[in-house]
């Protein structure tokens, strides 16, 4: 991504309804599917800033990567931990079969090659260990959004799972997210297409706006985990290794 967004992502991560609300849901299904009741060793995946890290902490010890320089020194900072450098699927150093967990939230649609990063990822997997991916989906929703965050594609149900079945990986579940506030988002960026905005649409509301958007969203937490949603602006799955 570039830097603009990077640094925009630094200011409002902490706060911003969309990421608050996104870590409620990461948590819950983290609570619902982890492989294990002990603590786990947890490799995030495009850390970006850092904003996650301090959730997935409390899981247990967790190693990062993040390619770029600026926003791997910010979730260093943040984090007090060291931040791995590189570009999947082989520009990365990381140990065959060590990690419970590997998280990628929002970072598969960056990677050009998609299947060879998830591939190398299933061989770090301990045992039992697993994968969480949240992902944009509904690829008709592409926009300018899209665009200023650098991303190769947005998914569907379909297609992201055909990816992980050619990596070597089968769901234990799968459902889209951000499913309530989905006509708006649609409202929204149909507008934007219609006025030829460029850019994206992070912009922090305010304060009474951002504590709504944040409960709605938030609200999905209770069954993100239990049912398969099958409309909204994202998707997550959690899958395990298919072949050893």
């Amino acid at each position: 991504m570039d830097r603009a967004v990077y640094d925009r992502m630094a200011e409002i991560d902490a706060d911003h309804w969309w990421f608050v609300a996104r870590r409620k849901i990461i948590a819950t299904l983290i609570d619902t599917f982890r492989p294990k009741a002990e603590p786990m060793k947890i490799l995030e995946v495009g850390c970006g800033t850092g904003s996650n890290l301090a959730l997935l902490q409390g899981y247990g010890t967790v190693d990062a990567i993040e390619p770029d320089d600026g926003a791997r020194a910010l979730a260093a900072e943040r984090s007090g931990l060291a931040i791995k450098g590189g570009y999947l699927p082989h520009g990365v150093p990381l140990e065959d079969g060590y990690y419970d967990l590997i998280v990628l939230f929002d970072v598969l649609e960056h990677i050009p090659e998609d299947v060879p990063a998830l591939t190398a990822l299933r061989t770090k997997l301990a045992p039992g260990g697993r994968i969480l991916v949240t992902v944009p989906g509904t690829p008709w929703l592409w926009s300018a959004h899209d665009v200023a965050h650098h991303h190769q594609r947005r998914y569907t149900e379909a297609s992201l799972k055909r990816v992980f079945a050619e990596a070597g990986l089968k769901p234990r579940h799968i459902s889209h997210f951000n499913t309530l506030l989905f006509p708006l988002i649609v409202a929204v960026r149909g507008v934007g297409k219609l006025l030829g905005r460029e850019g994206n649409d992070d912009k922090m509301p305010s304060a009474p706006v951002n504590a709504a958007l944040k409960a709605i969203f938030g609200a999905e937490r209770h069954w993100v985990a239990k049912a398969r949603v099958p409309l909204g602006v994202s998707i997550a799955m959690i899958a395990e290794p298919s072949i050893s």
